[in-house]
């Protein structure tokens, strides 16, 4: 009987794990932070927990209503988060994610190896970075369907819209994916091959071994957040990228450069004397590097320093 009883208990464990696991994807998904995902996530808990007995027995699906619940509080943290980034010092950069696989499950029964892949992509910084630029509105109805798998009807209730409207949003946020993603992805070994060949120019400060694995149309974005020194703009293009970091090479002796996996892609992860200051996010196309994302702001590597 006792045996019956702790395979009951380890079953809900995992059961509860495993819908917090959806949630905070969901939520980091929606807002590119670890730490305002987990916020949003214990806060939908709160509620649920806060209504009465009776009221908590009525809830058929407790996923499907905390989903809801996560969604409009992701809305609104959405709407204000734009007012707030306007005052970001420099450019505004997803929290780049280590485990991605921890941030990968996705709602009950959606076992389709194509939606994994869709689910795995939709973690990316490069899509991240994409659904920066669309409405608050238009990335909580693209996530909850095309990543999620939720019907309009139940986005409508999250969005305060007909489902119409909420079909709508979904095709205007494919539409600016689709205008950010004109030119094909590598694939990830081949994507992997040309970080390995970044890495080792980086490591030799070779110039025209770090031209010759960056696209002509390269742009390097990095996020200092004022915290440390950091680019307020775009570095665009091979020559000028190549020389931006030949010269940290220079002035930062000792630097070592590790490869990593970042939102599920090949990245790069920078340190000094063993200490994580950079995390590289990258995305490629045909055998270059295409996109570089260089993330320094303190409070957005701690999954990384290991520091809370």
């Amino acid at each position: 009987m006792k045996d019956d009883v702790r395979q009951d208990v380890c079953a809900l464990d995992e059961s509860v794990s495993a819908e917090q696991r959806t949630l905070l994807g969901l939520a980091y998904r929606m807002l590119g932070s670890i730490h305002d995902a987990e916020d949003v996530v214990q806060e939908a808990y709160s509620r649920l927990y806060a209504m009465p007995e009776e009221a908590r027995r009525d809830i058929r699906a407790p996923i499907a209503w905390l989903t809801r619940v996560v969604g409009r509080i992701c809305l609104d943290q959405l709407t204000s988060a734009r007012v707030r980034r306007e005052r970001y010092v420099g450019e505004w950069i997803p929290e780049p994610l280590r485990d991605h696989g921890a941030w990968s499950s996705t709602r009950a029964g959606q076992a389709d190896p194509a939606d994994q892949v869709t689910l795995d992509e939709s973690v990316s910084m490069g899509m991240l970075v994409i659904l920066e630029s669309v409405t608050p509105a238009e990335r909580v109805a693209f996530v909850l369907h095309d990543v999620f798998g939720l019907p309009f009807t139940e986005i409508a209730e999250v969005a305060g819209r007909t489902p119409q409207a909420c079909r709508q949003l979904a095709v205007s946020a494919r539409r600016r994916l689709a205008e950010g993603r004109a030119r094909p992805l590598a694939g990830v070994e081949r994507h992997r091959h040309v970080v390995s060949a970044f890495k080792r120019a980086c490591e030799s400060g070779d110039f025209d071994d770090l031209v010759a694995v960056l696209d002509p149309g390269v742009s390097v974005h990095t996020d200092g957040g004022g915290k440390v020194r950091a680019g307020l703009r775009a570095v665009v293009g091979a020559a000028k990228v190549a020389r931006l970091f030949a010269g940290l090479l220079r002035k930062q002796p000792g630097l070592e450069f590790a490869e990593e996996s970042v939102n599920g892609r090949p990245g790069i992860v920078i340190r000094l004397h063993g200490a994580t200051v950079a995390v590289v996010a990258t995305e490629a196309g045909g055998d270059a590097l295409t996109r570089i994302w260089v993330v320094v702001n303190p409070d957005k590597l701690h999954a990384w320093t290991g520091r809370y």
